[in-house]
């Protein structure tokens, strides 16, 4: 039986809140740690096993380097610069474009040939940068996307609608950033369109509503960062579930940041729409027939993302 072997480059909190959730989940067999910080892996690496008498699944767990590589099914890059108070993700841009070109030096000296997971911010450049530094199959090369602001958006949804928010199809598209935005002509409750339910008079949720929802999960991780410094659970939990859909070849639906090839009229860009991700990455990206409005976002989004790709030394 092939073993599920997943390697996170960057034991900060976004990494080790992505490796605690495959801990709990039980998501793969063998999980590596690596980090400039070779101790603190370590430490990370003897906390997680202490705890895997109450895990779901045996698991090996240890610090590692990029020799790991070699055998692995997925590397996940959560390295890098912290986005501070009063930072966009943006700002990030050149920091961590030289730390991703550093990691994939790295893993080219091995003989890698699975999954990348991009995760380090803006995420969808840095999937970019990962993608034209590496060489490798631009299907295999994927980025979180707005992964974590659709669930945030299905949480929001959930609450004002007092519904399971698993029972939500709605997706945010386009930059994991201020560019993003709610896709609503695609947005259901079940097989009722939330639009439909925000007409009715009776409603619990106006399209006024709907607006705040949107720029609520715009502008939450600001907040977040306010009150905490950072934000790591979340995203944690979306990676584990990318994860779970490659391993497990799930071809699920997830608005990871994919490489447009002429979908909704673009190209030579990573941007976040709904894709099927399974054992072989991307196996393709879903275009929907937008409105003219999401359209001219998703438009203005990309026109952002490529402009600030030319800024850049790749």
């Amino acid at each position: 039986m092939k073993k599920n072997k997943v390697v996170i480059v960057g034991a900060g909190m976004v990494g080790m809140s992505y490796a605690y959730s495959m801990v709990n989940q039980g998501t793969c067999e063998e999980l590596v740690l690596i980090d400039i910080d070779k101790n603190r892996t370590v430490g990370e690496a003897l906390d997680l096993n202490h705890g895997l008498s109450y895990a779901p699944r045996k698991m090996k767990i240890y610090s590692g380097d990029y020799a790991d590589c070699n055998d692995a099914n997925i590397i996940c890059i959560t390295a890098g610069a912290t986005q501070l108070p009063g930072e966009t993700r943006l700002d990030l841009l050149h920091k961590n474009t030289k730390i991703m070109k550093s990691i994939v030096g790295e893993i080219k000296k091995t003989n890698f040939n699975g999954i990348i997971i991009v995760a380090s911010n803006p995420v969808d450049i840095m999937t970019y940068v990962v993608w034209k530094a590496s060489g490798y199959d631009r299907k295999k090369i994927m980025g979180s996307g707005t992964t974590l602001d659709s669930a945030r958006l299905r949480f929001g949804l959930g609450e004002r609608l007092n519904v399971n928010p698993k029972a939500i199809n709605a997706y945010v598209m386009g930059e994991h950033g201020d560019s993003q935005f709610v896709a609503w002509s695609y947005a259901l409750l079940g097989v009722q369109p939330i639009y439909q339910i925000a007409s009715k008079k009776d409603s619990s949720i106006s399209f006024n509503d709907l607006d705040l929802i949107e720029d609520e999960v715009r502008n939450i991780a600001y907040k977040i960062i306010e009150c905490k410094k950072t934000t790591y659970y979340g995203i944690g939990m979306a990676l584990a579930k990318i994860t779970q859909a490659i391993l497990e070849n799930e071809n699920s639906i997830l608005t990871v940041s994919s490489y447009l090839n002429d979908e909704y009229g673009h190209d030579d860009v990573f941007i976040a729409v709904p894709s099927v991700v399974n054992e072989n990455g991307v196996r393709e990206v879903i275009e929907l027939p937008l409105a003219k409005e999401e359209k001219e976002k998703l438009d203005n989004s990309i026109k952002i993302m490529k402009e600030n790709i030319t800024k850049l030394d790749i």
